[in-house]
């Protein structure tokens, strides 16, 4: 067998949970590092409520209380968008029986449909959650290759209620990186600064920052120090912070890649994903054969957007 020519047509319930639930929900979800939404309802809206005063009294008889909680309401813009990916025939299915060879649980010598059909769906279902966690972060309307709507980073520096830090004094380099980190966290505002305690703050960075604060642990020679370098870090954190390396350098345009460093800290909840497969008519993933080329096809339609949901508590680094 040198090609797959099975066609295979996600809707409904089907494209909920065997394609996009698994890559956006749980585990897959909190690895993007924000807030996901998958499948609200249409139009999307976020609702923060925050208490606001001093809500305690003398006991007394009757009611004295007051409105003193804040609402915000934040509409999240969907777009339709799709996602296409074509292969020569023989390259897919060398690339579908690639992944089938490292599962110890398949037979290779009697291969299932099904087995085939779930190595296919994950095969294009690793593209999109790529795609789209790329597009979060740095999409901006109209200009280059990830155009389709605003990500997070261009929204983040065009807003104008977000507290600027200027870092500009700091070359990127492991002694300076602590310097950036506390100048990012003396100039941010109370209201950011309260949130710590809940345990949901990040400092969003470019890899060139996220190397230097690598190398920064390296040089302090504690013995966790040295099985960091051994084994790795899952997870890096600054006075209880966590710092995440946004990972989208490579695909910057080449003529901003080597100057390119951005930092700001905010509550991860603040930064929201939503993508919607339920509401949108025709929202479905395809994967057929196609005889005349000579090449298999993969389709997806579906709803997505990103916003950011109260610029207030955003520190911008600016350099």
């Amino acid at each position: 067998m040198g090609t797959i020519q099975n066609s295979k047509t996600y809707t409904g319930k089907e494209l909920d949970n065997i394609f996009f639930r698994p890559m956006l929900v749980g585990n897959n979800a909190e690895a993007i590092g924000i807030r996901v939404l998958y499948n609200m309802p249409v139009p999307t809206s976020v609702h923060v409520f925050r208490s606001e005063g001093n809500i305690l009294q003398e006991y007394d008889r009757g009611w004295s209380g007051s409105e003193n909680n804040s609402h915000q309401q934040k509409d999240i813009t969907m777009h339709k968008i799709k996602a296409e990916k074509s292969f020569a025939a023989v390259d897919y299915f060398n690339t579908v029986y690639e992944s089938l060879v490292c599962n110890s649980d398949i037979n290779l010598e009697d291969l299932t449909g099904t087995e085939l059909e779930a190595a296919e769906t994950e095969l294009f279902r690793r593209a999109i959650a790529e795609s789209l966690r790329t597009m979060m972060w740095v999409g901006q309307e109209g200009v280059g290759d990830y155009s389709l709507f605003d990500g997070l980073l261009t929204r983040a520096y065009a807003d104008e209620e977000a507290t600027v830090c200027d870092i500009s004094e700091f070359e990127v380099t492991p002694e300076n990186i602590t310097k950036i980190f506390d100048r990012m966290w003396a100039e941010s505002n109370p209201e950011l600064k309260v949130l710590k305690g809940e345990g949901h703050l990040a400092f969003f960075v470019s890899s060139d920052l996220y190397e230097a604060y690598e190398l920064w642990l390296d040089q302090h020679g504690s013995d966790a120090a040295y099985l960091d370098m051994s084994t790795g870090r899952r997870e890096l954190y600054y006075h209880g912070i966590q710092v995440i390396d946004m990972n989208v350098t490579q695909h910057l345009p080449i003529a901003v890649r080597e100057q390119a460093t951005y930092i700001f800290l905010t509550d991860r909840r603040n930064l929201v994903l939503a993508v919607n497969t339920s509401d949108y008519p025709g929202s479905e993933v395809r994967m057929w054969y196609n005889a005349d080329e000579m090449e298999n096809r993969q389709r997806a339609t579906f709803l997505a957007g990103c916003d950011i949901i109260d610029g207030k508590l955003i520190t911008r680094g600016e350099n």
